[in-house]
């Protein structure tokens, strides 16, 4: 295909078509850049191995450049391959561990109960901006401790990067502007006060030797922070509405809670929030799905196709939230998998169940969902319902 208009507007029914009749296929971006689409299981979960596509711009044979995010902010893991990888993925692991992710179940409770509280028995909202968003953010900032003064409206930045405007063009460069301000600030307050929270014990880890550079620390917590709460917003977004769009199912969690682990790893699969893993660079000429990608070209491997390819699920384009969905690739695979699988989950799990106790007879009221125009992400700009 000649533009990724029809992956924005329709992407199963494009990756379908694809897995089929050309499973490595070369595109042309929205922004005019080409790259190669690769749309089956297999061969996703092949190309999320191979050391030989790198995340790092430099070995890019096309210039590539992405947001242009001043180096500060861009010197983060989704744009790094080890050893640099490795050093920084160590270090947040330590501190991003189980336990204290089990510590935040009961303040997760706490903020959906109460953003579920002044909707009342019955009415009418919007579940993103009412409830979905706030408590992402909510949670990814309690975790950093981002004190109540800097937390801002995150919606707006992350939409001007992944989903610009054409018609406001400075609207990305503003928002880059306003991120490196935003994180410039941040961490010099942190530093003047404390806390138990992972920012503190990264900016002690920074400051007591030389493990992580100042733009490594800023990077990364402009990272954990933005993809923290943009892909946990999107998946509990994008589960309620799938659940509102298979009454039988919902009609199951709403009868047997206990099911909500397993639902949520079907409901990931079936529409996770992120269509296509970070792009990849070839760092020699290789193999996929029978075609050859020279060194140099971008790779971009849909996660999204991958999780509906009937070679690997049977009937994938079915919910079914009694499924054994192990192995899907909605939060990627091997060294970059998503650092905050562990939390996102467990925000999903408890915002699906407390929303399903809580607001009784609920339907969506919008005839068409409203997908955010993105060929990299599947997220609603808007859920409205009744309750």
């Amino acid at each position: 295909m000649d533009a990724a208009d029809d992956l924005v507007k329709d992407p199963h029914r494009v990756y379908d078509r694809l897995r089929s009749t050309s499973p490595v296929h070369p595109i042309t971006g929205p922004d005019g850049s080409r790259a190669w689409l690769v749309t089956r299981y297999d061969d996703v979960r092949q190309a999320l191995l191979d050391p030989r596509l790198s995340l790092d711009k430099r070995t890019s044979a096309d210039g590539y450049t992405g947001f242009a995010l001043p180096p500060a902010l861009d010197a983060n893991l989704l744009n790094m391959d080890p050893p640099d990888h490795t050093r920084i993925r160590r270090m947040v692991g330590r501190a991003l561990t189980p336990n204290r992710i089990q510590q935040l179940r009961v303040p997760i409770q706490k903020t959906a109960d109460q953003l579920l509280e002044p909707l009342g028995e019955h009415g009418r909202t919007d579940l993103i901006a009412s409830y979905a968003a706030p408590l992402a953010i909510t949670v990814i900032c309690d975790l950093l401790g981002v004190p109540d003064r800097h937390r801002v409206d995150f919606r707006g930045w992350t939409h001007a990067l992944l989903a610009p405007d054409p018609a406001r063009p400075a609207a990305a460069r503003d928002a880059v502007a306003a991120m490196l301000a935003f994180f410039t600030e941040l961490l010099a307050d942190k530093r003047r006060r404390p806390a138990d929270d992972l920012l503190s014990d990264l900016i002690d880890v920074r400051d007591a030797g030389d493990a992580l550079s100042e733009d490594e620390l800023m990077s990364l917590a402009f990272l954990i922070l933005m993809a923290g709460f943009e892909n946990t917003v999107h998946l509990i977004g994008n589960a309620a509405l799938v659940l509102l769009r298979h009454p039988e199912q919902l009609a199951l969690l709403r009868d047997d809670p206990a099911r909500l682990p397993g639902a949520v790893e079907e409901l990931a699969r079936f529409e996770g929030p992120a269509l296509l893993a970070i792009r990849r660079f070839a760092t020699e000429d290789l193999v996929l799905g029978g075609v050859t990608v020279p060194a140099g070209q971008t790779v971009l491997l849909s996660l999204a196709a991958a999780n509906r390819d009937p070679a690997r699920f049977e009937n994938p384009d079915r919910l079914d939230i009694g499924r054994d969905a192990t192995g899907h690739l909605a939060l990627g695979l091997g060294i970059h998998y998503c650092l905050g699988a562990t939390l996102a989950r467990t925000e999903a799990e408890i915002a699906l169940q407390t929303l399903l106790a809580r607001l009784p007879g609920l339907q969506a009221t919008d005839v068409e969902p409203r997908w955010r125009p993105s060929l990299r992400s599947r997220s609603l700009t808007a859920l409205h319902v009744t309750y």
